[in-house]
């Protein structure tokens, strides 16, 4: 079974191609115009071990907003189509992670059903040219595209560059727990409904 994918987003503001591979060992090739995204970015595929091609161009002149929003969207929509019917996956994913003083803590269902909560309070500052408050813009965009419900919380934290990059790593451990096949529900999808994409 190949579980890839690929999508291809334009708009008046951006343009976006994003491939990824659900089975992958953690390439990453992440070309965008917003060097912290590109490190966040590129968190995905290192610690979720899918491998991911990134290719995003956007307004930045305006600011960073569109090309944050439209690539987590693209994300989103690349893995969503990836999964399938999501047939034989775990559906289920968690991760609580630290990275120095930070700790934030990642639950998910690919569920079909879009639903996000941010519980990562940070004040309106920047990292670097980064908006820090661009990265709930990005998760948000990432659980509309992929379809999910998605909880972001922080437990611990104040270096901001440590809580946006850990709740990066915390979402990529968690999709790879809920996207990994799970040899005991064999080829059913796991819900009682019969199906994960309505």
């Amino acid at each position: 079974m190949t579980r890839k994918a690929t999508i291809v987003r334009q708009t008046s503001e951006t343009s976006i191609e994003v491939e990824v591979d659900l089975d992958g060992t953690g390439k990453a090739d992440i070309q965008t115009p917003v060097p912290f995204l590109t490190h966040m970015v590129e968190q995905l595929p290192r610690h979720g071990l899918f491998d991911i091609r990134v290719r995003a161009e956007g307004d930045v002149h305006i600011d960073a907003h569109h090309t944050t929003e439209d690539l987590g969207i693209a994300l989103g929509r690349a893995f969503a189509k990836a999964l399938g019917d999501k047939r034989g996956i775990r559906r289920y994913g968690e991760a609580t992670l630290p990275m120095d003083e930070a700790l934030v803590s990642c639950h998910l269902d690919l569920s079909g059903r879009t639903y996000f909560v941010y519980r990562v309070p940070m004040p309106k500052a920047k990292v670097g040219d980064f908006d820090v408050e661009l990265a709930e813009v990005f998760f948000e965009g990432f659980a509309r595209g992929a379809e999910c419900n998605l909880h972001l919380r922080l437990i611990e934290g104040d270096n901001l560059h440590h809580i946006i990059e850990i709740s990066f790593k915390a979402l990529a451990r968690a999709l790879r727990n809920a996207t990994e096949i799970d040899p005991r529900v064999a080829d059913r999808v796991p819900s009682t409904k019969g199906t994960l994409t309505d």
